[in-house]
């Protein structure tokens, strides 16, 4: 349990932290990248966490990459590769209305979700989703919610989500596992999404 949690009894100012944070994103008070430094700080100032772990846990090359995606989605936009997308998927699915639209904005999320991280991939899906709306003369919101929950449904490999990756030694998981698991998971969340998401979020 030491090596677990070395600073146990730290646990209600974390879980105070956590409440901070929550409640400052929840009410907008301030930007979210502001709530979560303070929950930081706050944390540091109670010893959940000393700031030299705090700082050896970041995860640089996640920082790089979003980093260098973000250049990269403004470089799409900018030469026309956003356009082109949106053409692609107006051609592809032609009619079939705006929930179908979704279902494809949806797909293609997930797919370039199993290849680099969640984050990433929502920052390079995000300006397609938001032009296919403009072209579709409906509502953004459905459409960047959509690639919200697309670009968290990383279940289908072990390599699409760092969070598989670490689990599949310790619970013996094979390639195939996440697949067989995954798949159908992903198709099931898709429905749901095209289903529930116009509905919360009116594209009207």
């Amino acid at each position: 349990m030491d090596e677990v949690a070395p600073a146990a009894s730290r646990a209600p100012y974390a879980l105070m932290a956590l409440g901070i944070m929550m409640a400052l994103m929840i009410t907008g008070a301030v930007p979210n990248v502001t709530a979560a430094l303070i929950a930081c700080l706050v944390m540091g100032a109670f010893h959940c966490v000393d700031f030299k772990s705090a700082y050896r846990s970041i995860h640089w090359q996640s920082l790089v990459l979003i980093a260098g995606m973000m250049p990269f989605a403004r470089a799409l936009e900018s030469t026309g590769g956003v356009e082109m997308a949106v053409n692609g998927l107006t051609a592809a699915l032609g009619d079939a209305g705006p929930r179908a639209i979704l279902a494809g904005v949806f797909a293609l999320t997930a797919m370039i979700g199993l290849f680099i991280s969640n984050t990433a991939t929502a920052v390079l899906m995000t300006p397609i989703a938001l032009g296919l709306a403009e072209r579709l003369h409906v509502a953004p919101h459905a459409f960047g919610m959509t690639v919200a929950i697309a670009a968290s449904a990383a279940f289908m490999t072990p390599v699409s989500s760092p969070v598989n990756t670490l689990i599949m030694a310790p619970g013996r998981y094979r390639f195939g596992d996440f697949v067989r698991v995954g798949v159908p998971f992903t198709v099931l969340v898709l429905l749901v999404t095209v289903l529930v998401v116009p509905w919360l979020f009116p594209m009207e």
